[in-house]
């Protein structure tokens, strides 16, 4: 190795500082003298170079971990959902699960086949590219089927499929997929006191056809750049009959620091066309959000508002809704609170409607009275929230808060007065709606080995018009859980407790006879609880052996008035890794 004249200065630091504290048994060299040191043009070193620190020198400065950038563009990750769901109404509330401790050989593919009781056949695959973090392509496909024994037409079958990838640029971020869902039952309902009203079960299905895609600028060392992003969102779904809506969204934020504060807008526009028979509605809302931010080292004040303009349908409102959040680091990394007041118009969906029940009617939002299409948006005039979140370390994360809020147009389930076994919506009106809640959030991982997840959401509605807020119960509780038991076995274990709830029927399905049959009459429905767990034996590093349990009480609850789910139910199968 030859060294040039600039770099021998450095050399020579170097190596007096080796001479100076370790001495070295290879054979002898030449120092050079201070006569000499500035005649030498270079220096033939004779082995090699390990330069060592010695203690005197090593840098004794700790890292500032509290000096975090201000601003990251939020990433977006396609990852599905692996685990079986036997769509027993228990998976409204969903856990930001602990990821489990990685697998000995990472593997971009995997396949899994499962058999059960209730003539359960379960099939899925899904696969992609690699681990390439700069381009990711890949595709699924999953296919669930169930058959009950208790209730002719007890028949579930779900169908998944789709496309996605996600490409890291120079400058942007683009995440996209394309796919398609179907999800098909019967009107299996059962009236006790009116065993033999449904003897032939309609059939029903829903095809969802959907699209989306996203575009992020990239996180910039500078935060002087502009910082934005765009969003799409288009879909087409429909039932077995006539009913259909057409949705596309188009969302945008931009933002830009101004010395020690950011401006920006969110600004949004959904335009969604609701079908049934001959009729056709339009339900489109508008939004524009501005905003000034003020951040400093522990907090984060946002100041803005939220234009808000639904139009297309039998009405044109307009509201103007304050926007407002703050952030305080009490214990800096470990408890920030949080506050805000904010308001909004939440779209009413067919699409999101029928995915909690799917026994809704065949033609929805249709008013006989006067054969007209009626879809509501509900309208949050007021939401007042606030709370305490934070971590501990790597091992505990947990959110806390209360929330009150003024709702009008709150959309409920409702028992058709004619049929029973078919849901309506159903609106009330009144503008001094409210409810209280408070939620709270859990994930602790005490090991690679053992991971616990929680969610709790309390809610006190104040209806108005409705004698209850129909089918919503108060209090939600669900729980996860993964145990590793070795590399080769795995356990997991899931628990969801719905309260008891309201339901509104009518006095001729209730088996009252006197007075107007056609009454209606609350009936309350019990609380329930479901819990799952499931074990898995990796018999080599690629093949796994699996064997899943549903409903291990056994309890023979409803989600909705006259619908029992399926009781106990397992399922075992094969998947593998490649």
């Amino acid at each position: 190795m030859i060294l040039k004249p600039s770099m021998f200065k450095y050399t020579l630091l170097i190596g007096l500082g080796f001479y100076s504290l370790t001495a070295f048994s290879q054979e002898e060299e030449q120092i050079p003298t201070e006569e000499t040191q500035g005649k030498l043009g270079e220096i033939e070193v004779i082995r090699d170079y390990k330069p060592i620190l010695a203690d005197a020198v090593k840098i004794r400065q700790s890292p500032d971990l509290t000096n975090n950038r201000k601003y990251f563009s939020k990433p977006n990750y396609n990852i599905f959902d692996k685990k079986l769901d036997i769509n027993t109404g228990t998976h409204r509330l969903e856990i930001q699960q602990v990821p489990p401790s990685r697998p000995d050989i990472l593997t971009n593919n995997y396949a899994k086949i499962g058999v059960g009781n209730f003539n359960t056949l379960l099939g899925e695959v899904y696969i992609s590219n690699g681990e390439d973090e700069a381009l990711q392509v890949g595709g699924f496909i999953k296919h669930l089927s169930q058959k009950g024994s208790d209730f002719e037409g007890q028949n579930f079958g779900e169908q998944k499929i789709g496309l996605f990838g996600r490409s890291i640029l120079e400058k942007i971020t683009l995440n996209g997929e394309v796919g398609f869902n179907r999800y098909a039952t019967r009107y299996y309902g059962f009236v006790p006191t009116l065993p033999d009203l449904n003897p032939d079960p309609i059939k029903q299905h829903y095809n969802d056809i959907y699209i989306k895609g996203e575009l992020n600028s990239n996180h910039e060392d500078n935060e002087e750049l502009l910082s934005y992003s765009l969003k799409a969102d288009g879909y087409l779904f429909g039932n077995a009959f006539s009913a259909k809506e057409n949705s596309f969204a188009l969302s945008g934020n931009i933002n830009k620091k101004v010395n020690a504060f950011n401006v920006g807008a969110n600004i949004s526009g959904d335009f969604t066309n609701v079908k049934s028979q001959d009729l056709s509605l339009g339900n489109h809302i508008a939004r524009v959000n501005p905003y000034i931010r003020f951040q400093g080292k522990n907090y984060k004040i946002t100041l803005g508002a939220a234009l808000v303009s639904e139009f297309g349908g039998d009405e044109t409102r307009n509201n103007i809704f304050p926007a407002v959040d703050v952030d305080f680091a009490l214990v800096p990394e470990y408890a920030s609170l949080y506050a805000g007041v904010k308001g909004d118009a939440v779209k009413t969906s067919y699409r999101s409607l029928a995915n909690e029940n799917p026994f809704l009617s065949e033609t929805p939002f249709i008013d006989t009275t006067n054969n007209t299409l009626v879809v509501r948006n509900m309208l949050e005039k007021l939401n007042v929230f606030g709370g305490i979140k934070g971590n501990a370390g790597a091992t505990l994360g947990y959110k806390i808060g209360v929330f009150y809020k003024q709702l009008s147009d709150v959309p409920l389930y409702a028992i058709n007065p004619n049929n029973p076994t078919r849901y309506d919506i159903i609106y009330d009106r009144d503008e001094k709606n409210t409810v209280f809640g408070f939620e709270g959030d859990i994930n602790l991982r005490i090991s690679e080995a053992f991971s616990l997840g929680g969610n709790l959401l309390f809610n006190e509605y104040d209806m108005k018009n409705e004698a209850e807020a129909w089918f919503i119960p108060k209090l939600r509780v669900a729980a996860n859980t993964r145990i590793n038991i070795s590399k080769k076995v795995y356990i997991d274990g899931e628990l969801f407790f719905n309260d008891a709830m309201k339901a509104k029927s009518y006095n001729k399905f209730v088996g009252i006879t006197t007075g107007d049959p056609n009454a209606p009459v609350t009936v309350s429905m019990p609380a329930f609880v479901d819990i799952s767990a499931g074990i898995e034996y990796r018999a080599t590093k690629q093949i796994g052996v699996y064997v899943r349990g549903n409903n291990l009480l056994s309890n023979n609850y409803e989600r909705f008035l006259y619908y029992p789910r399926l009781g106990f139910n397992v399922i075992g199968g094969v998947n593998v890794s490649f």
